[in-house]
């Protein structure tokens, strides 16, 4: 744990650090001595920090040589663990991995429009229901992420400056160190005469994935301390957000892309004008301009402190009746706005001042390695076609349909990348290939209580690949809440695991082995716009990230990961959950290879789960277990 006055030199502390423990690590094979890596240390942090911009990004780019192989020659790791616990994977990219998201999203949107230096896009949405769909403006503004991420996530009266339909807001209350619910009240410009003034209340969300890129999303939810006020129509966003990624600097000038989206239900009615609402949008919109055009103007002296404290609600109203001035708890906004301007004049304000892992533009292929491959010949391929498999229950049924519900399938492992054998040489990533084990069951359950050890269940999947002496390693995604739910996905061997091997290492190595290797490569290839942003594509360890529980048997391992101990998962899953019967979700697991001969890394095993039901969810145990 560290802290710092602001958020970027707690970052480069972190990396600092890490970088000289990972490259102590191989110095006595390369030179023999720690003092070559204490300067290229040193050397990158003050590059890093006149440039402002990540590894991945200045390889993209640069086309200096000399430059490249300085870059190449060190290593960045990830943001910190209390900023981007789900985005722990540290690895850097020959590519730039805003790039990737943006060639996804293209066949998402449609430039319909551009003005004030921005280009405006349109959702394309094939069952699209209503009259505005969701929209979103790009543009490109001098300035570090960290302080347009600040502005943006401010609510005071600096973003009258670059906000035009900004008239107030505060923040209700803090959900943890990534999640807030916010006031908002707007101020349109169009037919302001004749229309009620519009507010909201919403969920804000943000998470920094290595590269740089901070992704701040919102979505509208209720609270007691902030119901609809008088005088106000309370709108409802479906979905919105920004997306500040960094640039290579141009001059010495830090450039940072800014994405904007936002959907939202104006509460005006079907029969309302569709050209008013449009306008109201895009006048939203705008407010990527006046970012760029508030730091064109401002001076270094004038920017804003990284996450200066805004006053809450709840710990105002808290702090207030311990003072014994109000006897009644406040129960809206607006009083307690004017209780707040009473107090001022009276007396002193008292108060304190997570390199993507899915499939990019290359392609090449996967080199074997004796870690972590399994032995194959001739006359016996390895394919699982070829093997003659028990037949496996499973709670959700096996579809390849692009369109089926609660149902899995199995994806094309060259739909994600992993490290290739040259890896620490040059940074570059494969296609995955083939997997080494295959996927044969996936269960939904539902009980009261969090759902431990499933693999010990009689009659499951991996008790029955036992009987037939084959291994199997799941993993049971743990989801906590008033009903807690577990998906186990159950991944059996091909053939025996041979002794040596990078995966044999990790079924028998210690915890401590597994929680620092284990890794995850998520993706959503259907979802909205709101989902993607928010668990996006980033290769996650997941033992950094949440708590992850080991059972070993004689046949199998069974590793349980629980989702609820990262307040960062928890902020995913709140946006997540309410939505799951709609998304198409990726995941790749495989055991991170960290030297020459543990590369290239070789996936485990990839599952599609595609809008998987809530209803559907089954208890795992009879009626006697539960009992018990």
């Amino acid at each position: 744990m560290m802290a710092s006055i602001t958020l970027q030199e707690t970052i480069n502390w972190k990396e600092d650090i890490e970088s000289v423990i990972e490259q102590s690590s191989r110095t006595p094979a390369i030179n023999g001595t720690i003092q070559v890596y204490r300067s290229e240390t040193r050397e990158r942090a003050t590059h890093e920090r006149a440039a402002s911009a990540s590894d991945s990004e200045l390889r993209a780019f640069m086309v200096d040589e000399d430059k490249v192989s300085n870059f190449m020659s060190s290593k960045r790791s990830g943001s910190s663990s209390f900023l981007a616990d789900m985005n722990n994977e540290s690895d850097s990219q020959v590519f730039d991995p805003t790039l990737v998201d943006i060639a996804n999203d293209v066949k998402h949107w449609r430039l319909v429009r551009c003005q004030n230096g921005l280009r405006i896009f349109e959702e394309i949405t094939e069952d699209f229901v209503g009259s505005i769909r969701a929209m979103k403006a790009v543009g490109v503004v001098d300035a570090q992420c960290e302080d347009i991420f600040s502005l943006v996530m401010g609510m005071d009266e600096i973003r009258n400056e670059w906000d035009s339909t900004f008239h107030s807001g505060m923040m209700v209350t803090e959900v943890d160190g990534h999640r807030a619910i916010l006031y908002h009240r707007l101020q349109l410009g169009w037919c302001s005469w004749l229309l009620w003034p519009r507010d909201l209340c919403y969920t804000r969300y943000w998470r920094r994935i290595e590269n740089g890129t901070y992704v701040v999303v919102f979505q509208s939810t209720e609270h007691p301390y902030c119901p609809p006020q008088p005088g106000c129509v309370r709108a409802h966003i479906e979905s919105g957000g920004f997306r500040i990624s960094p640039l290579r600097p141009r001059q010495g000038v830090p450039r940072t892309r800014v994405e904007h989206q936002i959907q939202i239900d104006w509460r005006w009615g079907i029969s309302f004008f569709p050209y008013i609402q449009y306008q109201c949008l895009v006048q939203m919109l705008n407010s990527v301009a006046g970012l760029r055009e508030w730091f064109a103007q401002c001076d270094n002296a004038k920017l804003i402190p990284h996450f200066s404290r805004i006053r809450t609600m709840d710990t105002q109203l808290t702090n207030s009746n311990k003072r014994g001035r109000r006897k009644h708890p406040v129960k809206d906004i607006s009083a307690f706005m004017q209780s707040q301007e009473l107090e001022a004049q009276g007396e002193d304000d008292e108060s304190d001042d997570e390199d993507d892992g899915h499939m990019g533009f290359e392609e090449s292929a996967v080199k074997e390695s004796p870690m972590n491959s399994l032995p194959t010949s001739a006359s016996e391929p390895e394919t699982a076609d070829s093997l003659e498999w028990p037949k496996f229950p499973s709670t959700v049924l096996q579809d390849d349909n692009d369109n089926a519900r609660n149902s899995y399938s199995i994806p094309d492992g060259n739909n994600f990348r992993v490290r290739s054998k040259l890896f620490h040489h040059d940074r570059s990533k494969v296609l995955a290939g083939e997997s080494l084990m295959q996927l044969v069951s996936v269960d939904w359950f539902k009980f009261s209580e969090r759902m431990d050890h499933l693999a010990r269940r009689k009659g499951c999947a991996a008790q029955i690949a036992a009987e037939k002496g084959l291994f199997t390693l799941l993993f049971n995604l743990q989801v906590p809440g008033s009903t807690h739910y577990s998906m186990v996905l159950y991944f059996v061997a091909k053939k025996p695991i041979p002794a040596g091997s990078l995966l044999q290492k990790f079924i028998d190595g210690d915890d401590g082995f597994r929680n620092n290797r284990l890794k995850l490569i998520p993706s959503v290839p259907k979802g909205s716009w709101i989902v993607r942003q928010s668990v996006g594509s980033t290769p996650c360890i997941l033992g950094k990230a949440v708590d992850c529980n080991y059972y070993r048997g004689k046949k199998y391992l069974e590793v349980d990961v629980d989702i609820g101990s990262s307040t960062v998962a928890n902020g995913v899953l709140g946006l997540v959950f309410g939505v799951v019967a709609t998304l198409v979700v990726d995941m790749a697991f495989l055991v991170q290879g960290n030297t020459v001969d543990e590369l290239p890394e070789r996936l485990i095993g990839t599952v599609r789960i595609s809008r998987l039901e809530l209803s559907k969810a089954v208890s795992p145990y009879s009626d006697k277990d539960s009992a018990d």
